[in-house]
């Protein structure tokens, strides 16, 4: 992943299409470190539905409301707004407790556990509200989970799971959420200079989120 160039003297709309390429292939980096389903014990699927239940559940409308809270263009707090009407509105943190449950895959305190330092690390992140980086983050998130609904679904589906509401609706309103927070980073990258320096690190939340993936699915081993 490349900084972006302080000088902004071309569009706000070319740096976002070159930091997008960036986002996909992140994206597709994480997906390919997937492991089999298949090749998983009944333990090892129940760990990683439990520990992305454990940061999901609480951690996701907090992390869209500090999106919110961070940006300044009214354009984009329109659009994160939506995003956190639907999440409220629909109750997306009921869909993955029952997701959970019928896996058999509810969180333990162990679960929380493992993926406590990570989380605390993205936690922290968003605390700072910086507006770039974090909507960064989020687009990233809403785009990788759009493609992660599979490998979800196929892990509970073997646990002998049939309550696939969560994956089957985040697998389709991921898409509409991952453009509308590419156009939200296109408004925030016109209206900011801030933090945009050739030695910045934008994809700062991207790599923290990145590594609580992983943590949530290697466990102890990320």
């Amino acid at each position: 992943m490349h900084s972006v160039s302080s000088a902004l003297t071309v569009s706000p709309r070319y740096y976002t299409h070159s930091i997008r390429e960036d986002v996909d292939r992140a994206i597709n980096d994480l997906l390919a470190w997937l492991p089999d389903p298949a090749q998983l014990s009944a333990e090892e699927r129940r760990g990683i539905i439990a520990r992305y239940t454990a940061v999901l559940e609480g951690n996701f409308i907090y992390w869209m409301t500090g999106a919110h809270l961070a940006v300044r263009s009214e354009a984009a707090r329109a659009i994160i707004v939506d995003n956190l009407l639907e999440e409220v509105r629909d109750c997306h943190p009921g869909m993955m407790r029952r997701f959970a449950i019928a896996a058999q895959a509810v969180p333990t305190d162990s679960d929380a556990e493992t993926i406590y330092r990570k989380l605390m690390d993205v936690r922290l992140f968003v605390g700072r509200l910086s507006a770039v980086r974090l909507v960064l983050m989020m687009m990233f998130f809403e785009g990788f989970l759009q493609r992660f609904m599979p490998f979800l679904a196929d892990l509970a589906e073997r646990q002998g799971s049939e309550e696939m509401e969560y994956t089957d609706v985040h697998g389709v309103c991921d898409i509409a959420h991952t453009e509308g927070l590419f156009r939200a980073l296109e408004q925030e990258i016109a209206l900011t200079h801030e933090s945009i320096t050739p030695d910045a690190n934008i994809f700062e939340g991207v790599e923290l989120l990145r590594d609580l993936m992983q943590n949530i699915v290697a466990g102890q081993a990320a």
